[in-house]
């Protein structure tokens, strides 16, 4: 009976040793990888493939596996400090938004891709900013956001990410150079201004002419314009008297000092 009650005792052991090491196996075999993300697998060293997402299964100790996450990522481009064409310090940063769309490549290609196209954003900025005026930099900011995001898609296209979007969120120049832009706007405001009041004075004069080529035609349209004037004169309260002067007596006048 003592034989047996031992043989009995050693073999439930042996059982719940086999249990313990059945539901280790599982839970190092068993992978769950979400909907947003992929798993790059690695046998003995050598790239299987990525898998997911859902439920799999990887061989113990023999498999590795390498999550990567498919969701855009937003990275934000740290100030630099550049010379412009024109020779004006600024400081600039920039957002830049990019996915992965090959996890293979984003894990073989590349020991971190985050931090890749973090350097590649920077030195691309630097770049741009540099062969680029002051005033393309104001201005023509979406032209340099698409040249920006071309030539970054371009360098991390072999790493599998794809650059979404690039945008240059903040343009810092020195505190000499904004009252300079300032005066700049002001002279170019006050230069607008003058030509449309000369523009004004042109179009005054032509219709003027008109007027005066109209009322040479009719000597009475010219009475009748002075007595309009003489109207709105004396609806004003002015002490001004005015007498209306007949124009056939300034002619008559006008034809004696002649004689």
């Amino acid at each position: 009976m003592g034989l047996d009650k031992g043989v009995h005792m050693a073999g439930g052991f042996w059982f719940a040793v086999l249990a313990a090491l059945v539901v280790l196996f599982l839970a190092s075999a068993i992978r769950i990888v979400r909907e947003y993300e992929r798993g790059v697998i690695f046998r003995l060293g050598r790239l299987i493939g990525a898998k997911g997402p859902g439920l799999f299964f990887i061989i113990p100790f023999v498999d590795k596996m390498v999550k990567v996450d498919l969701r855009t990522i937003t990275l934000d481009v740290p100030p630099q400090e550049v010379i412009t064409k024109d020779n004006v310090p600024v400081h600039v940063n920039a957002v830049v938004y990019f996915r992965v769309v090959d996890p293979t490549a984003a894990v073989v290609e590349v020991l971190d891709f985050v931090e890749a196209t973090r350097q590649i954003s920077m030195t691309t900025l630097r770049s741009i900013v540099g062969k680029s005026e002051l005033d393309e930099l104001l201005t023509e900011r979406e032209r340099l956001n698409r040249e920006l995001q071309k030539i970054i898609d371009e360098h991390t296209d072999p790493w599998g990410v794809k650059v979404i979007t690039v945008e240059i969120k903040d343009v810092k120049i020195p505190a000499e150079m904004q009252r300079a832009i300032a005066r700049q706007a002001e002279a170019e405001r006050e230069r607008r201004s003058k030509v449309i009041h000369a523009e004004g004075e042109l179009q005054a004069a032509e219709k003027l002419r008109e007027a005066a080529a109209i009322m040479q035609q009719s000597p009475g349209a010219l009475q009748l314009r002075y007595l309009q004037t003489l109207t709105e004169i004396s609806a004003e309260k002015t002490n001004t008297i005015v007498f209306p002067l007949p124009l056939e007596l300034l002619d008559a006048l006008r034809r004696r000092d002649e004689r």
